[in-house]
């Protein structure tokens, strides 16, 4: 039985620090202001499925590797996204390198690669950093598709 990690995350609303399991039901609320959170946390090889396959909401997975230097541009965008649509969806970060069998899943070729999951299936991969705006757009338009569409 693996342990279920938690973060610790700030209320972008009121400022009240919520400590968020990396894996739950729902979605995270504020104990205070009862807002939104934005759900981020980390997973690996022997987590991933109870992480982010049985989540709830999209899942955008980024994953990484810690000397590159495009990843770490691209963090802090990925979290403005994760903020911005809270609630929406759920940001999980996986080092490449602490976790090979998933970089050979998800056949990673260059870091930084994003992906969305939607109930453990892929529905958007895209490869590279780019700036908050256009992540986000990406991030809206591959799960607005998926819930028009029905299939992605």
């Amino acid at each position: 039985m693996s342990t279920v990690r938690t973060s610790d995350i700030t209320c972008p609303h009121c400022g009240r620090t919520n400590r968020v399991p990396a894996a739950a039901e729902g979605r995270p609320r504020c104990g205070d202001c009862k807002q939104p959170l934005p759900w981020t946390a980390d997973a690996g090889d022997d987590d991933f499925t109870e992480v982010v396959e049985q989540a709830t909401v999209p899942v955008v997975v980024d994953l990484w590797a810690t000397w590159c230097g495009p990843c770490r541009m691209v963090s802090p965008a990925l979290e403005r996204v994760a903020t911005e649509l809270a609630g929406r969806i759920k940001l999980v970060k996986v080092d490449i390198d602490q976790n090979p069998r998933l970089a050979r899943r998800f056949e990673v070729q260059a870091v930084p690669t994003l992906l969305i999951l939607d109930k453990g299936e892929t529905i958007a991969r895209q490869a590279g950093a780019a700036p908050a705006p256009a992540l986000r757009r990406w991030v809206e338009q591959s799960i607005a598709g998926r819930g028009a569409a029905g299939k992605g």
